[in-house]
């Protein structure tokens, strides 16, 4: 082997190594983006529902 095709074999099993950890962690930040996002949605419906609920009460009459 040459001086270069013995640093390509070297190199090139971290360079695939470092690819399959990014693309992994941009898996798990994608998903807990979209986590955060549906959580805060529920909450945003839960919190209509609760302000809609108390507003439908009517007062005890004293």
């Amino acid at each position: 082997m040459n001086g270069l095709s013995g640093v390509l074999t070297a190199v090139i099993p971290s360079i695939g190594v470092g690819l399959l950890f990014w693309f992994a962690m941009r898996a798990i930040v994608n998903a807990d983006r979209t986590e955060r996002q549906a959580l805060a949605r529920l909450d945003r419906e839960e919190e209509l529902r609760a302000t809609a609920h108390s507003s439908q009460e009517t007062p005890p009459s004293i």
